[in-house]
């Protein structure tokens, strides 16, 4: 094997891993977000349903008030994703031009092309 021909393949494994990483992350942002929106259902329900919105009124459902954390957490999960898929970001940047770098280093080389159908000399020796 070349070793050309290798680095290419390492980085474009690497630009996939780093592209796979971001959208997994995007999964699950909107995951939350989806979370975020029942809870806050929920909550809107409970609070019809007991006739209190007030979180410091004595009589604030219990449910509601679980609920309430349960949507804070999440929320802060969510924002924790998006700072992790803001710094990803510029990895997947550098990992696509250390793979554009390296074709560009086996195309220039010309052994990239010695198998090419047609190049007899690749077939004689």
């Amino acid at each position: 094997m070349k070793p050309r021909g290798n680095l290419v393949r390492l980085k474009q494994f690497q630009v996939n891993e780093k592209r796979r990483q971001l959208h997994q992350l995007d999964i699950m942002i909107a995951d939350f977000e989806r979370m975020a929106r029942e809870l806050d259902f929920q909550i809107n329900a409970e609070e019809t349903k007991a006739g209190i919105s007030d979180v410091n009124h004595f009589a604030y459902p219990t449910f509601a008030k679980a609920a309430r954390l349960r949507r804070d957490n999440v929320k802060n999960s969510q924002s924790d994703l998006l700072r992790q898929r803001t710094a990803a970001e510029p990895c997947l940047a550098e990992a696509e031009a250390e793979l554009s770098k390296a074709q560009m280093l086996e195309s220039r080389s010309g052994r990239g092309h010695d198998l090419e159908p047609g190049n007899r000399s690749a077939m004689i020796g």
